[in-house]
């Protein structure tokens, strides 16, 4: 475990970027929505949002790893997020918002896969200990979902984005204070890391585990798109579609805690599994009865494993298949085909089936993406037969 102070810094930044998260993602579809776009717009929008993932992060993480200054990059993708997101007080239309969108999250996107590094290089050899930091995040979720989505039952939808600027500041005055790495990787060793990257990017495993992660963002896809739409429609309030995003939060936050005694004692194979047999159940319910409030929590609480477990495998699977000196380079890729290029045609997808089939129908798709993702792991995933490259 980092320093006190260090893990004040570090646990601060998660709990900033997550709040965010928590004011974007269940709201942003109903900011959206206010502008009266139909169902192919909004799911073109929100695919925008997760389309610079597949360029941003692995750009900015080959400049991390040949270049050594990861707080610096930090930092600037921070600044520059609040000066593109500026636009939007000034865009009514699609296109304009899309631009906007592009711009901030070219560079949002680029600052977390950064900060994982970062993180990690901190905990030195207490990795495991990744998710008592992380839970932070989860908690800033938590507190901006429930209060914004109080505060819209009182106040116009279009004041959201000037609650997203706020937090974006707040990301990037934290970042101010990130404790520097341990060590630069870059200044120790000047041999180039493509070769080595590409060697350990080709072998099968690696390969099936990135498609893992392309189908469960793709799975999300729906779910972060049109979740929130789908609650105010079957009658929910704004307000008590916050609370049950933050039930799903709340249970993400418990498997966090939980983590590092699960890896020890059931370990990353197994738990992937499980948490994408619960993938399959959690769609197939948010489809098939939403109206059911029973039902719409407990379908919630599989978001501990739908997101919070494969989360944190997918951050150890990293750590495991990749050398140090890659480890941005595949940190990058990590969030690029999962919650790039899957999350953003999963949102399109999404658009494209909502008016005309339906919930069920797009969250079934949803659900046989999770189902693949279960086959290719049986077939593939098997941490401990692979050689460690750490």
């Amino acid at each position: 475990m980092p320093q006190l102070d260090n893990y004040i810094r570090l646990s601060g930044f998660y709990f900033f970027y997550f709040a965010l998260l928590g004011a974007l993602v269940p709201y942003w579809s109903l900011y959206l929505k206010s502008f009266e776009f139909d169902a192919q717009t909004i799911g073109t929008l929100m695919a925008l949002l997760q389309l610079s993932r597949i360029v941003a992060p692995n750009l900015w993480g080959w400049m991390a790893d040949r270049s050594g200054r990861r707080v610096e990059i930090v930092r600037f993708g921070a600044l520059m997020t609040c000066i593109m997101f500026l636009g939007i007080f000034w865009q009514e239309q699609a296109l304009g918002i899309g631009l906007v969108m592009l711009g901030f999250s070219f560079f949002w996107n680029a600052v977390l896969p950064q900060f994982e590094v970062i993180t990690l290089n901190q905990l030195g050899e207490n990795k495991s200990r990744y998710s008592r930091v992380r839970l932070w995040g989860s908690i800033g979720f938590i507190v901006t979902v429930v209060g914004i989505g109080a505060l819209l039952d009182f106040i116009n939808i279009r004041w959201l984005p000037w609650l997203m600027l706020g937090l974006m500041i707040l990301i990037w005055i934290n970042t101010l204070f990130i404790p520097k790495p341990v060590s630069s990787l870059a200044a120790k060793n000047n041999a180039p890391a493509g070769e080595k990257f590409l060697i350990l990017l080709l072998r099968p495993q690696v390969i099936a585990f990135f498609a893992i992660c392309f189908l469960v963002q793709f799975g999300h896809g729906a779910y972060y798109t049109f979740y929130s739409v789908l609650m105010v429609e079957v009658g929910f309030s704004r307000s008590e579609v916050g609370l049950l995003w933050a039930v799903g939060v709340v249970a993400e936050v418990v498997i966090f805690i939980y983590m590092h005694w699960m890896l020890q004692h059931w370990g990353i194979r197994r738990i992937m599994l499980i948490s994408l047999v619960l993938c399959v159940v959690r769609w197939l319910l948010i489809g098939w009865l939403p109206d059911n409030l029973p039902l719409m929590l407990f379908a919630q609480t599989l978001h501990a494993a739908t997101f919070g477990t494969l989360h944190a495998v997918g951050i150890a699977l990293v750590h495991h298949y990749f050398t140090e000196r890659t480890h941005g380079q595949g940190q990058a890729l990590f969030s690029s085909l999962g919650f790039g290029l899957g999350g953003a045609l999963g949102a399109f997808v999404s658009g494209l089936m909502w008016d005309d089939f339906g919930a069920f129908p797009t969250f079934a798709l949803s659900a046989l993406a999770s189902f693949v993702a279960i086959v290719l792991a049986l077939i593939w995933i098997h941490p401990g037969k692979a050689q460690q490259n750490n």
